[in-house]
C-alpha cells in the first residue's frame, strides 16, 4: 500500500500542477527536492506571481525512521518506527473573487520491532476559503466531493463535512476559516471498509479537486475588482494565517518537531492584513461572507 498510495499522491501533483500552469497561462512551477536527515524527503512545487495564482504550493513528501518524539508520545509509544507518504496543496488567486483553496491527502504506517506493521491508516480532505460569497461556487464544491465520497460509500460525505466543519475553525473569533468541504483522519481497516477501499477514496477525491475548484477559477478569474476588495482579501487571509499558525495540527505539529520550514510555511499568502478591531459595514458583501462563515448543508440534504 505505501508505494502504491506514494505514487497516487506523486501523480496526483503532477496532474494539479499541469493543470494550474495551463490555466495561469504566464507562471510555472518552481520544483524543489529535499531531503529529510531522519529518512526520506519531498517534492515541493511552487508558483508564485502568476496572472491568476498570486501564490501557490503543492507539495509531496515520503518520509520514514524513528517517530518523533512528539508522535510517540501522543500514540503511547516508544521508539517505533514509521512511514508517511502524502500530498498537500495550498492555492492562493490574485483575484480576490476566486476564492483560496486547500487539499491534503496522506497515508502513515508504523512498525513493530520485528518490521512487521503494527499500525496504518489514512487521511486527508480539500476545503474552500471565498473572500466574496457566490452560493453556486460552494454548492459545486461540495457536490463534486460528494459525489467522490459516494463512489466509496454514501455514508463518507455527510461524515466528512461535518468533521472539516468542526476543525478549520478559528474558535478565538467564532468562525469556521471557509465554506468547508471535507476532512478525515486516522481512517483504519475495519470490518466496513478495506485498505482499498481508503486508497480508492484518496484517489477519487483527488481527482475530483481539479473538477471542483477550476471551473469556479474559470468563472471568477476575469471579474472586475477594485482596491477595497483586495483590501477584503488581505483581511481575510489574515484570518487564514491565524488558523493556519494556531490551530491546525498539520502545521503546528511540524514547526515543532523540527520539519521542513519552508515547505510548513508553504500554505501562507504572500500578504496577509491585521487591522485594530476591523468589521465589515452591515449590508455589504464583506458582511455578507462573513455570516456564511458558519456551518451550513449547502446541498440541502
Amino acid at each position: 500500500m505505501k508505494e502504491r498510495f506514494a505514487q497516487l499522491v506523486r501523480d496526483i501533483q503532477d496532474e494539479i500542477c499541469n493543470a494550474l500552469e495551463n490555466l495561469d497561462g504566464g507562471a510555472k512551477f518552481e520544483e524543489d527536492l529535499w531531503e529529510r536527515p531522519g529518512g526520506g524527503g519531498g517534492r515541493t512545487r511552487v508558483i508564485r506571481d502568476g496572472k491568476v495564482f498570486e501564490k501557490g504550493g503543492v507539495n509531496t513528501s515520503e518520509v520514514y525512521g524513528e517517530l518523533p518524539e512528539i508522535m510517540q508520545k501522543r500514540l503511547g509509544v516508544e521508539g517505533a518506527e514509521f512511514y508517511a507518504t502524502g500530498v498537500s496543496l495550498v492555492i492562493h488567486p490574485v483575484n480576490p473573487m476566486v476564492p483560496t483553496v486547500h487539499l491534503n491527502y496522506r497515508y502513515f504506517e508504523m512498525y513493530n520491532e520485528d518490521g512487521s506493521v503494527k499500525d496504518a491508516w489514512f487521511g486527508g480532505g480539500a476545503d474552500l476559503t471565498p473572500y466574496y460569497l457566490f452560493e453556486d461556487d460552494c454548492v459545486h464544491f461540495h457536490q463534486m466531493h460528494k459525489d467522490a465520497c459516494d463512489s466509496i460509500d454514501a455514508n463518507f460525505y455527510p461524515r466528512f463535512k461535518q468533521q472539516c466543519d468542526d476543525y478549520f475553525v478559528n474558535t478565538h473569533r467564532n468562525e469556521n476559516r471557509g465554506i468547508g468541504g471535507i476532512f478525515y483522519d486516522y481512517m483504519r481497516v475495519d470490518e466496513k471498509h478495506s485498505a482499498e477501499d481508503y486508497y480508492s477514496l484518496a484517489s477519487a477525491c483527488g481527482k475530483a479537486f481539479l473538477n471542483a475548484y477550476l471551473p469556479i477559477v474559470e468563472k471568477r478569474m476575469e471579474l472586475p475588482y477594485s482596491e477595497e476588495n483586495t483590501f477584503w482579501q488581505e483581511i481575510r487571509r489574515g484570518r487564514y494565517v491565524e488558523f493556519n499558525l494556531v490551530h491546525d495540527r498539520g502545521t503546528t505539529f511540524g514547526l515543532k518537531t523540527n520539519g521542513r520550514t519552508e515547505s510548513i510555511l508553504m500554505s501562507l499568502p504572500a500578504r496577509a492584513r491585521w487591522e485594530y478591531d476591523y468589521h465589515p459595514k452591515p449590508g455589504t458583501p464583506e458582511a455578507e461572507m462573513v455570516a456564511a462563515l458558519q456551518p451550513r448543508n449547502w446541498l440541502n440534504l
